[in-house]
């Protein structure tokens, strides 16, 4: 992969089939800061400093939504990422993912998606933060509220003993 540098990000070029696309909407979300694009289903999913926030599917870019910021991207007419899946019982059915596309006049400088693509970071970090809540240990049944202080220590297992061949010619002394 080649590696090019803009005036406000780093953005890793990537290369083959929707490169070319892949590789403009990394530009345009580069002043967010380290843009970095991955293979997946047949598209890509763009992360910038770690976190998701975008996929490309079909030459069609998608920033990352959620409860708080869904509200203005149908607000602007944005359309939902939606794809096709097979159902319960065999059947087609159209599935939908928290992800818009961005007006498009955004599509035309990172100045016009810089907007954009904050909401759709803030969203991330939303998401990031939840997640980190959510991975705490969860208090059991019958278990006070209040954390506790005590830490189990799990005790030294033995070293092995380790046998060594005795020499070629030598009794064992018997005694």
């Amino acid at each position: 992969m080649a590696r090019g540098t803009t005036t406000t990000g780093t953005v890793r070029r990537v290369t083959g089939a929707g490169s070319d696309f892949a590789n403009h909407c990394m530009e345009l979300l580069s002043p967010l800061g380290p843009v970095l694009a991955r293979r997946m289903f047949g598209g890509f999913g763009l992360y910038v400093d770690g976190l998701f926030l975008a996929i490309i599917s079909r030459d069609e870019l998608y920033l990352k939504a959620d409860a708080v910021s869904q509200a203005r991207y149908e607000a602007a007419g944005c359309e939902p990422f939606r794809y096709t899946r097979t159902g319960k019982e065999g059947r087609e059915e159209v599935a939908s993912l928290n992800y818009f596309r961005p007006p498009e006049e955004t599509l035309e400088s990172p100045a016009l998606m810089l907007p954009w693509g904050r909401v759709a970071m803030e969203s991330a970090l939303r998401s990031a933060n939840s997640k980190a809540k959510t991975s705490t240990p969860k208090k059991r049944a019958g278990t006070t509220a209040a954390p506790s202080t005590e830490t189990s220590v799990k005790p030294l297992k033995a070293a092995p003993t380790i046998k060594r061949p005795r020499a070629a010619g030598r009794r064992k002394a018997d005694g």
